[in-house]
């Protein structure tokens, strides 16, 4: 035993021999972590702004771009809705029919309300004739003024025909009308030919304001398109007039800001990665206007621009520089005070007991929790050594309590899985029945008992039920039919599909078949009243668009009305639409619904269809399918029996869908009066 007590007892004197060299060398060591502690505080600091620098730009990028997509994408749809009317198509083939003229006119006279401008543009090809219209001044049938290829002014126009893009987007001052815009120029085609250009403007002074203009120190965001041409700047010197049709100059270019070599090349690649990447911001560094510039850079695929945001991390205000001082000076000295306390913390009350405990330390250490510990003291060594004490009796009992939690948690799981699952089950089962009783309100019987081989229903819901139905009736001389798109889809859609076909049939039976604009009136009033609750409407979507046609066969004639849908016709050779009104049913403000007539010859097929197909997305840029590919469908299989019809409908609009999921029910009814021997309706 005393033996054994030396050889302990000697490297314990040796280890207390040395704690006086201990504390010297722990004084030393604090006071170099200190340095080091500072050394890597200004580094991290330098690191946080560097972060906080990339983070704002990134941000402030992208909030600018969403900022400006949604009101620049409403003027641009509105300009293609305006460029696609039927009405301004017809009158730009021959501007000189002073009525196609009024009628188009009338047309774009009831988009300008809707343009953030108030004002819009109309341009025939075959005249070069300028119509404008706005606020400043009384409304004017005449044209402005006559575009001529030889003035350079006009050149917009010339190489907006060339393009072989359907739009541009082009800030351009107008010296004959004295504006300067950003100017939404589209097309007017009738299957290849251009016709004419139709479109609206944005004043440039608001648009700059809105999206341009910072009070933001040292922040300077800007517009580019492709080529770098900069489209917005908040120094007006630097915007790219008619950069959509013409070639820019170095001084409104993006590259020619930027004052190092290898700076155009990061530009360009920043490009490239955030075209490939809509929707990010890609960073890159650049010296511009002598200064060193963090530059984000993100691609709105929409407008076929890009919105930039140049930051000079030195001027802008990303950290309070007064506050960051006291900061620094308070942890600095609190990194003082903890060091010395430290350094007498270890030495008095942690370095002396350590040795006691470590040999009891290392014998639970390798598993003897049985061993008999020193006697504990009322401090964080006497609370360790009493940790230590417990601590075999607790991984025991911790251990056995946990094997039996994960047994019990596992037969919870279990149990709650096979719930979840039967109630799945209910739930597809339901919708499941819920279609079925959807289908039997569907006239499908009716119209094969009707017309046979010469009518064809797509109907194709977005889920397992829908929003969209049909419906028909036989009358006296002749039948009544129509579709209807009702607001939302899958299980609501489908409810609303019930209510709206009691307020169709109980608007039928008072109005009566032969006014399909008054039972539209009568529904769509029979429908809100349904969704009042003590006179008041209910808080949801009651909107439905609907196309109702009345098929008078003794006077060979189709009256129609639509509220968003419209009656198309074809015979093989000639097509023709019939628009209904752009107002819903359940709006707000009542739609004046009118009966259009339509003559109901031999051979000749109409069709009725819902916005699922000409809203549906493809195509390698994801556009809708639109009104153009509709008829120029209807037109391309005119002459395919009825029943060969669907399958080649669906699978044209499946090439266009391609990997894009449906967006909305579909639904498409044709029918056709042939003459035929036996025929129900001769």
């Amino acid at each position: 035993m005393p033996a054994i007590a030396s050889k302990i007892g000697g490297p314990m004197r040796r280890a207390l021999g040395l704690r006086e060299k201990s504390v010297i060398a722990l004084v030393g060591t604090s006071l170099l972590v200190l340095a080091l502690a500072a050394l890597i505080g200004w580094k991290a600091l330098q690191s946080v702004r560097s972060h906080l620098g990339a983070a704002y730009t990134r941000n402030f990028t992208l909030l600018n771009r969403e900022r400006m997509v949604a009101p620049v994408m409403r003027e641009l749809a509105l300009s293609l809705r305006l460029a696609r009317s039927e009405a301004i198509r017809q009158w730009m083939e021959t501007d000189q029919d002073p009525v196609a003229g009024a009628r188009a006119l009338r047309e774009a006279e009831s988009f300008r309300q809707d343009f953030t401008d108030h004002s819009y543009f109309l341009i025939a090809a075959g005249s070069r004739n300028y119509y404008f219209n706005d606020t400043r001044a009384p409304f004017s049938a005449q044209p402005r003024y006559q575009l001529k290829a030889d003035d350079p002014n006009d050149a917009w126009f010339f190489n907006s025909m060339r393009s072989s893009q359907a739009f541009n987007i082009n800030v351009d001052p107008d010296t004959k009308l004295g504006l300067t815009k950003v100017w939404f120029n589209v097309q007017v085609l009738d299957g290849d030919r251009r016709l004419g250009l139709a479109g609206t403007g944005l004043d440039l002074s608001e648009f700059l304001h809105r999206f341009i203009v910072t009070a933001e120190e040292g922040v300077t965001p800007m517009i580019i398109d492709r080529n770098g041409a900069i489209q917005a700047h908040p120094d007006n010197k630097r915007i790219a007039f008619n950069s959509g049709t013409q070639a820019t100059g170095a001084d409104t270019s993006l590259f020619g800001l930027l004052q190092r070599a290898h700076d155009a090349d990061d530009a360009r690649a920043a490009m490239d990665a955030a075209y490939r990447n809509p929707g990010s911001a890609e960073l890159f560094s650049a010296r511009m206007a002598d200064r060193e510039q963090l530059v984000a850079v993100s691609y709105i695929p929409e407008l076929k621009w890009y919105t930039l945001t140049a930051v000079d991390l030195d001027a802008a205000n990303l950290i309070d520089s007064s506050l960051l001082k006291w900061v620094v000076l308070a942890g600095l000295a609190l990194i003082g005070i903890i060091m010395a306390a430290y350094v007498y913390a270890l030495n008095r009350l942690v370095m002396r007991p350590l040795f006691k405990l470590k040999h009891s330390a290392q014998e639970i250490a390798n598993g003897n929790y049985s061993i008999t510990l020193p006697a504990g003291r009322r401090d964080e060594l006497g609370a360790l050594t009493g940790a230590f004490r417990v601590m075999a009796d607790k991984v025991r009992r911790h251990t056995a309590e946990l094997e039996d939690t994960v047994r019990e948690r596992t037969r919870e799981l279990v149990h709650a899985n096979k719930e979840m699952a039967a109630a799945h089950k209910k739930i597809q089962d339901s919708i499941a029945y819920a279609s079925l009783i959807q289908r039997a309100i569907l006239p499908d019987r009716q119209l094969e008992a009707a017309f046979g081989e010469d009518h064809f229903v797509l109907w194709r819901p977005r889920d397992t039920v829908g929003g969209d139905f049909y419906v028909y009736r036989e009358v006296a001389g002749g039948c009544l039919i129509g579709v209807f798109d009702c607001a939302g889809h899958g299980v609501p859609g489908a409810f609303m599909t019930m209510l709206a076909r009691a307020a169709v049939d109980q608007a039928i039976e008072e109005i009566g078949a032969g006014d399909p604009a008054g039972i539209l009136r009568r529904a769509g009033h029979v429908f809100n009243t349904m969704l009042q609750v003590d006179g008041r409407q209910r808080d949801i979507v009651t909107m439905m668009d609907a196309g109702l046609a009345h098929v008078d066969r003794d006077a060979r004639k189709v009256v129609f009305a639509g509220a968003g849908i419209s009656l198309h016709w074809g015979d093989g050779g000639d097509s023709g639409t019939v628009a209904g009104t752009r107002r819903s049913l359940g709006e707000r403000e009542s739609a004046q619904f009118v009966n259009e007539m339509v003559d109901l010859t031999p051979e000749r097929t109409f069709y009725l269809a819902t916005d699922g197909i000409l809203d549906q997305a493809g195509g390698d840029k994801g556009f809708g399918f639109g009104n153009s590919r509709f008829v120029a469908m209807l037109r391309r299989h005119a002459t395919l029996p009825l029943q060969r019809q669907p399958g080649a409908f669906a699978s044209t609009l499946a090439e266009y869908q391609g990997d894009h999921p449906q967006r909305d029910d579909i639904t498409v009814i044709a029918f056709r009066f042939a003459r035929q021997q036996g025929h129900p309706w001769n």
